[in-house]
């Protein structure tokens, strides 16, 4: 029974998705959403990049759009393993660590680290 296990090359790879990922998420956190002077400037109608980002993570934020989307592909990564679900789950579930949904991107990396006592599929 060979277990799903990522080779050199595709850690390599997921590390990177994981860094960037955090990177984002902790400059989209400390440089635009609690930085007083930002939302001052955007909420006064300031109109860049740094506001649409602002705006877009507020709601989906608030809708818990990270942690719900981690969850459900680190579900699918869970019944199906592959590496694409696994760095897509890998990258929400860091974005809904730092971007305050914190329960259900914790649960998408239990179900991450559940993964790798599944058996790989088969190749056809």
């Amino acid at each position: 029974m060979k277990l799903f296990l990522p080779s050199a090359r595709a850690t390599n790879i997921l590390l990177i998705v994981g860094f960037a990922a955090l990177g984002y998420a902790l400059y989209i956190r400390y440089m635009a959403l609690e930085q007083s002077t930002v939302g001052l400037a955007c909420g006064a109608g300031l109109d860049t990049w740094l506001c649409a980002s602002r705006r877009i993570v507020t709601v989906l934020f608030q809708y818990s759009v990270f942690g719900t989307a981690a969850l459900i592909v680190a579900a699918l990564n869970l019944l199906r393993p592959s590496l694409f679900l696994f760095a897509a789950a890998l990258a929400l579930a860091c974005l809904g660590v730092v971007l305050y949904n914190i329960v259900l991107s914790s649960l998408a990396i239990g179900l991450l680290l559940l993964s790798f006592a599944r058996r790989a599929p088969e190749s056809d």
